[in-house]
């Protein structure tokens, strides 16, 4: 197996600790204490993405520069689709350095995008000055290490580039825009973790030139960002067939994201020929979305009419599943309600279900087992369970992360 993404810090432990976001996100990860050339050169790579360390924090910056070329020229080499470069979140080491020597070896036209911010630990990025639970990092200990103190706590100026201050309105497409149009080396400003998110976003939307630069706060989002691929066109399924109130305003919730929710009429449940015509419908309607809203619910009518059973409706919804499964389109499912559930899974052929960990305590996810689409993820919650938004929860979960 060859890795798709690399990580280089500058030691070891910023190597883990940038490493382990990945994992997180379902990647097959391995981290190395040498450097990328003795970890292909032991040949067990078994990983999607290798964390090596150039040993350079201690470094001056012309040595430091050099550790960390030749790291990047062997990720080229084995034709690594993308690299993070890790640097240390107090801005130690030969910082400047270190990031004009991973971006000149890696793409003629590459573009560092530089954002040290992790709100987690309280480091944030504001008007490009480095704040340490609000302090400019130059007046915390970092400003007097013994090795490599930070003298500097402005990164634009340190890097002598570009600055980009998100606004609200901005969204990744917006700033990837202003990202692109900024020069070789830009600055990008975050507070919180959803400032990371859209920015790590904005980074996919530059391709594979950009070379997200960060801690592991930046190191999380882009684990997130690669593993959904917002260009792929897929969707989040999802089955509810809950009457619950709380399910009921769970979707509402996923609907004020952009899901797109059908609901058959009862009657149309409770007749062969109307339910197969409803069913093409929706499925040139599915076929016809370009996957923007990335999410559509099915939902069983709240309305109940004779004749119709709770074990229909959720076997009609359970057969319309699986055809768009077979589109091909789906990414994961959702399943809500024991009875949607149970249908779901009988459509697909599944024999049941590999756990692997939860959205949120009570909600589990994992991969489907036995029928055509084993390893299909799903993620499933009782009707009458869970916050507000927890399928908005569910369903990022299964964007934003790999699985087998």
């Amino acid at each position: 197996m060859k890795p798709q993404i690399a990580i280089i810090a500058d030691d070891l432990t910023g190597a883990g600790d940038s490493a382990v976001q990945f994992v997180r996100c379902g990647w097959e990860t391995q981290l190395y204490v040498g450097g990328s050339e003795e970890a292909f050169a032991l040949g067990d790579m078994q990983a999607q993405v290798v964390s090596v360390n150039s040993n350079s924090r201690a470094m001056g910056p012309q040595a430091a520069a050099q550790a960390v070329a030749r790291e990047m020229q062997t990720f080229r080499r084995h034709d690594v689709r993308h690299v993070f470069k890790k640097v240390d979140s107090t801005l130690r080491g030969a910082f400047a350095a270190e990031i004009e020597a991973a971006r000149q070896q890696w793409h003629e036209n590459a573009i560092a995008v530089v954002c040290p911010a992790y709100p987690a630990t309280g480091r944030t990025l504001e008007n490009g000055v480095l704040l340490v639970n609000g302090t400019p990092v130059t007046e915390t200990s970092a400003g007097t290490d013994p090795v490599t103190p930070v003298t500097e706590s402005s990164v634009s100026v340190m890097l002598d580039c570009n600055l980009v201050s998100p606004t609200q309105d901005d969204t990744p497409a917006t700033l990837a825009q202003k990202i692109g149009s900024c020069g070789p080396i830009v600055v990008v400003d975050a507070r919180t973790d959803a400032d990371l998110k859209r920015l790590a976003q904005a980074i996919v939307r530059l391709g594979e030139r950009a070379l997200p630069v960060g801690a592991g706060g930046l190191a999380m989002a882009m684990a997130a960002a690669w593993a959904s691929d917002p260009v792929s066109g897929e969707i989040v399924l999802a089955v509810v067939t809950s009457q619950h109130s709380a399910t009921r305003a769970q979707v509402t919730a996923l609907q004020e994201q952009g899901a797109m929710v059908l609901t058959p009429e009862p009657q149309v449940l409770g007749d062969d020929v109307l339910w197969q015509s409803w069913q093409r419908q929706m499925l040139a309607r599915v076929a016809g979305s370009d996957g923007a809203g990335r999410m559509l619910v099915l939902l069983a009518p709240a309305r109940q009419v004779p004749g119709l059973t709770s074990a229909m409706v959720a076997r009609r919804l359970g057969q319309l599943a699986l055809a768009i499964v077979r589109t091909g389109k789906v990414r994961g499912l959702i399943a809500t309600g024991g009875d949607g559930a149970e249908q779901v899974m009988s459509a697909l052929q599944a024999t049941g279900i590999r756990l692997i960990d939860e959205v949120s305590g009570g909600v589990p996810l994992g991969t489907l087992i036995g029928g055509e689409y084993a390893g299909m993820p799903i993620v499933t919650k009782a009707g009458g369970f869970g916050s507000e938004n927890v399928l908005i929860q569910a369903a990022e979960t299964l964007t934003e992360r790999k699985f087998k």
